[in-house]
C-alpha cells in the first residue's frame, strides 16, 4: 500500500462521518451528501498518486465534495427551495445551532434513528451515512444479501426525504422518547468496531468503536441529571469504556484474536476502567448497565481464575428478566460452565439451536462446550459450522485452530475457551 493510499484509508476513517454530515445539514440531502462525499475520495484516488498528499487531507476532502455538491445542484433542472438555498450560500461559516446541541454528527445519527423508519433501517443507515461501512459489510452483519441491503438503505433515505423529517436534534422535551432507538443503534455500531463483520485488515475498528463513544457521551450530556434516561445512557457508556478498555490486548502482534483468559491485563486501559466504574456508582439502569456490570467484573478481578463467575450468572439471571432472548441466555450458559459444570451449560445452550441456527458465536459456544464435555466429533463439526458463518477474518482463523487443537488436546474447562471479549 503507498503512502497515498494509506492516506485515503486513514482520512476516510476519521472524516467520513464529518464530511457527511457537513454536507447534509448544509445541503438537507443524505443522497447527495453521500455520493459527493464518495466522489471527493474517488477522486483523491485519482489525484493523490501523482499529485501528492495535500497539507491538510480532511479539509482537501470537505472542500471537494461541497464543491461537487454545489456543481451537481447547478446542472438540476428542478430544484427544492433546500437545494436553491444551498446555491446561494456564499461562505462556510457555521450554521446557527439547531436543537439541543450543535454538533453535525449527532444531528446526523438522530436522523437516521428517527422513529419512523425500522430499527433495522436506523441501523443500517447509521453504519452506512455515520459509520461509513459498505453496503456488503452491512449485509454480512446482517446475514442478508448486499442487494437486499443496498434497497433497505435506499428506502430509508427515500423515506427520510418523503416525510421531510428534519436534520437535527431533537428538543430537549423530545429527547426521551427518541433515547432507547438512539442507543440501540449507538450500541450496535459500537459492537461493528468492538468485532467488525467486514473483511479489511483490523479485527478491530477503533474509530467506527471510538465514535460510537464520542456519540454516546454527548447524548448522555443532554439528559437531565437524576432522570432514568441519563441512568440508561450511562449504562451505555460505561459498557462501551469497561469493554474497550480491553481492546489493545485482544489482538495480538500477528493479527490474532486473543481470548479474555489469556489477555495481559496490564495492556488493559486502566483510565478507561476507572471511568466506567466511576459512572456505575454514579447510577446506571437498564440492559446496558446490567451489561455494564457483568464487564465491571471481568476488569476487576486481577487474574481470569478470580472472576467472580456466581456474580456474572445472578447478572445475567437479572438481564433475561429485563430483555429476555437466546443470545442472554447464551451467554449466562457460558457462566454457568465456568460457575457450575459445562455439563449444564450445555443442556442450556442445545436448547437455543433452533432459535440461534445461523448466529455463529452461538456454534462457537457449542463448540467449546461439546469440547470441554468430551465430545471432539461434535465439537469439529460446531466448529465447522461457526466458521462457515463467521466473516471476521480474524475470527475464523482463531475458530480454525482451536478446531486444529482437538486432535491433540484433552477435554479442557471453557475457561480457556474462544470466547473473546
Amino acid at each position: 500500500m503507498t503512502d497515498a493510499d494509506e492516506a485515503i484509508a486513514r482520512v476516510h476513517r476519521d472524516e467520513w462521518a464529518r464530511v457527511v454530515a457537513g454536507l447534509a445539514r448544509r445541503f438537507g440531502d443524505l443522497d447527495i451528501a453521500e455520493e459527493m462525499a464518495a466522489e471527493a475520495f474517488a477522486t483523491a484516488v485519482e489525484r493523490w498518486p501523482a499529485e501528492g498528499i495535500p497539507p491538510n487531507p480532511g479539509g482537501w476532502i470537505t472542500t471537494t465534495a461541497h464543491r461537487r455538491a454545489l456543481d451537481r445542484l447547478r446542472r438540476e433542472a428542478r430544484r427544492d427551495e433546500k437545494q436553491r438555498e444551498a446555491l446561494m450560500i456564499a461562505d462556510d461559516s457555521p450554521p446557527d445551532p439547531t436543537g439541543a446541541i450543535d454538533d453535525d454528527r449527532l444531528r446526523l445519527v438522530f436522523t437516521c434513528c428517527h422513529p419512523a423508519l425500522a430499527m433495522e433501517a436506523r441501523v443500517a443507515l447509521t453504519l452506512r451515512i455515520v459509520g461509513g461501512l459498505t453496503v456488503a459489510e452491512i449485509a454480512r452483519a446482517f446475514l442478508v444479501k448486499e442487494q437486499t441491503m443496498g434497497q433497505r438503505i435506499t428506502r430509508a433515505k427515500a423515506k427520510i426525504s418523503a416525510a421531510r423529517i428534519p436534520y437535527r436534534v431533537p428538543e430537549e422535551e423530545d429527547l426521551p422518547k427518541r433515547l432507547a432507538g438512539v442507543l440501540a443503534v449507538l450500541y450496535l455500531v459500537f459492537t461493528e468496531g468492538h468485532l467488525t463483520s467486514g473483511d479489511g485488515p483490523d479485527p478491530i475498528r477503533q474509530d467506527l468503536a471510538g465514535e460510537a463513544i464520542r456519540l454516546t457521551r454527548l447524548v448522555r450530556a443532554l439528559l437531565p441529571t437524576g432522570s432514568a434516561e441519563r441512568a440508561e445512557a450511562t449504562g451505555l457508556l460505561a459498557l462501551m469504556l469497561l469493554t474497550h478498555a480491553r481492546a489493545a490486548a485482544r489482538v495480538a502482534t500477528d493479527g490474532s484474536l486473543v481470548i479474555l483468559a489469556e489477555q495481559n491485563r496490564g495492556a488493559w486501559d486502566r483510565a478507561l476502567i476507572d471511568e466506567g466504574l466511576a459512572l456505575l456508582e454514579e447510577g446506571v439502569a437498564g440492559r446496558y448497565g446490567v451489561l455494564a456490570h457483568v464487564n465491571a467484573v471481568h476488569d476487576t478481578a486481577p487474574h481470569a481464575r478470580d472472576t467472580d463467575w456466581a456474580r456474572i450468572v445472578a447478572l445475567y439471571g437479572s438481564l433475561e428478566r429485563i430483555d429476555p432472548n437466546p443470545i442472554v441466555t447464551m451467554n449466562k450458559a457460558i457462566a454457568v460452565s465456568e460457575a457450575d459444570s459445562p455439563d449444564l451449560a450445555l443442556a442450556i445452550v442445545e436448547r437455543l439451536r433452533d432459535r440461534l441456527d445461523g448466529y455463529h458465536p452461538f456454534h462457537a459456544t457449542r463448540a467449546e462446550l461439546l469440547r470441554a464435555v468430551g465430545r471432539p466429533a461434535d465439537a469439529r463439526a460446531a466448529y465447522d459450522r461457526a466458521i462457515s458463518l463467521a466473516s471476521n477474518a480474524a475470527e475464523i482463523d482463531h475458530l480454525t485452530r482451536r478446531r486444529a487443537q482437538l486432535a491433540a488436546a484433552p477435554p479442557q474447562d471453557p475457561s480457556s475457551n474462544g470466547a473473546t471479549s
